[in-house]
């Protein structure tokens, strides 16, 4: 049951809706339950099949928004309930400014953290082109192929008090945008993501918030994600007092939400979409009083 918008008129952010403007990687992942739990409040039900939840994570770059040019990583647990559809839960966000982190925190109810967002892209050879590639590029579905595409590696790496630590790496393949201003980019679409937020320490409040979006989409190759590095694990694992263990052929430490985000970014990956002209609008949340169980 909704109750009332919450006070989001402060920190500099302006009054809603909200608008960013850029583009985007969203990925979906299969998740395990017992993980995506780690972040899900108690009275809310988690959508699961088989010991698995639909997760993953969207990766975006602004170039317009209220909190000017940056980067965002948010790290989507699972879905939560909210009959007669779902709403996505964030483990954690990381984005690459102190405005759009407190605004995150305080307003929106998520879980934020500062990020440093560093980019390398590389050309690398491609494959001989396959018949269908073929034959979409000759019908003009498909730029002209090159022997070369770029691909972009994101390093993410979470600040905290001053100290840095290694959150994950995500290759992807350079955008449409980036590559040919000319190319395909898919046909423009108009979505709603719902989305459940709040219950930390900043926010309290069960909230939830809806984002618009407006974009040219297309379906890519899922981006390959990697872990921290030994070196850097054991690094962490000691910092914290925690055990460590093996999954994906990354060293994860278990045992703090940030290394369970870790293993949502490292779960098996089922689709990619690659969003370009980006608008999304984002609603003011709302207070509800619990997440509702009736599925039926």
């Amino acid at each position: 049951m909704e109750v009332k918008d919450t006070n989001c008129t402060s920190l500099g952010y302006g009054k809603p809706p909200w608008i960013f403007k850029g583009s985007a990687l969203y990925q979906l992942h299969l998740v395990k339950a017992e993980n995506a739990r780690a972040f899900i409040p108690k009275e809310c039900k988690l959508v699961e099949a088989f010991g698995y939840t639909l997760g993953g994570f969207f990766l975006a770059s602004y170039d317009d928004s209220p909190a000017g040019i940056f980067d965002e990583l948010v790290v989507i647990a699972g879905l939560v309930w909210n009959p007669p559809t779902s709403c996505a839960w964030a483990a954690r966000v990381l984005v690459g400014s102190d405005e759009a982190c407190l605004h995150g925190r305080k307003v929106v109810g998520l879980p934020s953290q500062v990020a440093r967002f560093s980019k390398k892209i590389t050309a690398l050879p491609q494959t001989p082109e396959s018949k269908s590639s073929s034959f979409l590029r000759r019908i003009g579905l498909r730029t002209s192929s090159s022997n070369y595409k770029n691909h972009m590696d994101v390093e993410v790496t979470e600040i905290k008090k001053q100290t840095a630590m290694s959150i994950c790496n995500i290759n992807v393949n350079a955008t449409a945008s980036q590559q040919d201003s000319k190319g395909w980019m898919g046909p423009l679409i108009k979505m709603s993501l719902p989305n459940f937020s709040g219950r930390t320490k900043y926010n309290s409040n069960l909230l939830k918030y809806s984002c618009q979006i407006e974009c040219r989409v297309r379906a890519v190759q899922p981006a390959k994600v990697s872990g921290p590095s030994a070196l850097d694990a054991d690094k962490e694992n000691s910092s914290e007092d925690q055990s460590s263990n093996v999954e994906s052929a990354s060293r994860v430490p278990t045992g703090t939400k940030r290394n369970f985000s870790i293993s949502v970014m490292l779960s098996k990956p089922i689709l990619a979409l690659e969003f370009n002209h980006l608008k999304m609008r984002v609603e003011a949340p709302t207070t509800v009083t619990a997440c509702s169980h009736d599925t039926t």
